[in-house]
């Protein structure tokens, strides 16, 4: 059993862990720590590596507990971010494949962040074929009494978190290899061998 932060389309490092765990708890209760992969992606774009950020909102301030965050739409951030995608992917091998269906969970309106990350969790494990029992935290606890804790194992401030084996991205010939982005890249550029790549090639 491995505890994982929600996650936003994750990185290829904690899409990695996730689908070598035996079983994936994700954490709810956790206080919502500010600047990390729970609102937000990177994405490969003609201008590098890209941020698509998750505005919201602390129902409770600084206390407020993950599973508590809400959505703020007083920015048009669904349409910026299918643009982005659109932008940087729509030359990929498989965007076109994939893209209805990434576009309907952006556009879905959740009033919930965790509630937009589980259904998007859910889809990709679809979209990869990956059969992964997942459960979620009903209880903040300090110290994990579970298997592998990796709650704080991923972060923007730390990055890369993986040695992967190089893949074709669509702007390379620009930026070079870009190690670590969103599980997007991944899914976009490679397709149905994005689950054997995350298996293998770490």
């Amino acid at each position: 059993m491995a505890l994982f932060s929600t996650a936003y389309f994750p990185p290829l490092s904690y899409m990695k862990e996730l689908i070598h765990a035996s079983k994936a708890s994700i954490e709810q209760h956790e206080t919502y720590p500010k600047q990390t992969y729970r609102n937000r992606c990177y994405i490969y774009t003609a201008n590098g590596r890209l941020p698509l950020i998750v505005p919201v909102i602390k129902t409770n301030g600084n206390r407020t507990k993950t599973k508590d965050i809400k959505i703020a739409y007083d920015e048009k951030w669904q349409q910026n971010h299918i643009r982005a995608l659109e932008s940087a992917y729509s030359a990929s091998a498989y965007y076109l494949f994939y893209k209805d269906e990434i576009e309907t969970i952006i556009s879905g309106g959740y009033e919930y962040l965790t509630d937009l990350n589980n259904a998007i969790l859910t889809k990709l494990l679809d979209l990869i074929h990956i059969k992964k029992q997942l459960s979620y935290t009903k209880n903040f606890q300090k110290e994990s009494n579970q298997e592998t804790d990796l709650r704080n194992a991923f972060s923007p401030k730390k990055w890369p978190h993986a040695t992967v084996k190089k893949y074709f991205q669509v702007f390379s010939h620009k930026h070079g290899f870009i190690p670590d982005l969103s599980i997007l890249d991944l899914l976009f550029n490679l397709g149905p061998e994005t689950y054997n790549h995350l298996s293998s090639n770490y």
